[in-house]
């Protein structure tokens, strides 16, 4: 198993910044692709952004040139540097792990941090 532990939400103004950072933990070995997603009050979860074991990133079209993911290998933990913010940034925003091993893909979700933006 694979725990995830996001931390850096809260509540912030418009254009204001936040850093949330995901840190993985168990049994890590195999997981290449972690991400962040997000869910709006009333809303399904949507991708926010992904970066993958070799650096290569993807990011919703809202929060591109906003946003920012990156990762540190040797902590095993992603962060999502959030500029700009808007009220429509706001949700629960959830970190995800994709692990492969043997062939085998198994997707892992953190609890989740709300980020909370006021207009």
């Amino acid at each position: 198993q694979v725990q995830l532990v996001e931390s850096g939400g809260g509540l912030v103004q418009a254009g204001g910044s936040f850093r949330l950072s995901c840190a993985a933990s168990g049994s890590i070995f195999g997981i290449n692709a972690m991400g962040w997603h997000r869910q709006a009050p009333g809303k399904q979860r949507e991708l926010v952004a992904t970066i993958t074991s070799g650096g290569s990133t993807n990011y919703e079209n809202s929060v591109k040139e906003r946003f920012t993911i990156s990762r540190d290998s040797a902590k095993n933990t992603v962060y999502l540097k959030m500029d700009s913010l808007k009220p429509e940034d706001t949700g629960v925003y959830y970190c995800r792990a994709d692990r492969i091993r043997l062939g085998v893909k198994n997707t892992y979700w953190g609890q989740g941090t709300q980020v909370t933006v006021s207009s």
